[in-house]
């Protein structure tokens, strides 16, 4: 099978103990991942990438219209017939402006703050690893290229 594309968004803070990274949990198997889904009709990848974290996440701020790179990962189809769909996943950073309390997925999910380093560590696909800890890396960089755009 053509791997499907989706993408994501890498939700990011600057707190006083430095550069932060929001995940969340997946419905399914409640592994830390970032907000991600699925190209949307008329919508910029960055645009849906920024729907995606409202709805999953809570997330209103800031987002890139370039994307900070891509990681590969099966999406689980059916777990009793072993099927997976492979996707490629364009990723958008999003600075964080404020969190929801309530918003579509808030009973579905759990989100939580963690540096870039814990944040790597915490999810499965190794390119997805390596991005998160560049963009940790290039913190005083990211912030300053970071275009103007709210949902």
């Amino acid at each position: 099978m053509e791997p499907k594309s989706q993408l994501a968004a890498l939700c990011w803070s600057d707190g006083k103990d430095g550069r932060r990274v929001l995940l969340i949990t997946s419905r399914d198997t409640g592994r830390w991942v970032l907000p991600k889904g699925w190209p949307m009709k008329d919508r910029s990848f960055a645009e849906a990438a920024r729907i995606e974290a409202w709805e999953e996440a809570g997330v209103t701020g800031t987002i890139s219209e370039t994307a900070l790179g891509q990681y590969a990962y099966d999406k689980v189809i059916c777990r009793e017939a072993d099927l997976a769909q492979a996707c490629e996943v364009e990723v958008f950073a999003l600075k964080v402006a404020s969190l929801a309390r309530k918003y579509p997925e808030h009973r579905q999910r759990r989100r939580k703050w963690f540096s870039p380093e814990k944040a790597a560590r915490k999810v499965d696909e190794p390119e997805l690893r390596q991005l998160i800890l560049d963009f940790g890396a290039a913190a005083p960089a990211a912030d300053a290229s970071m275009p103007e755009g709210h949902i």
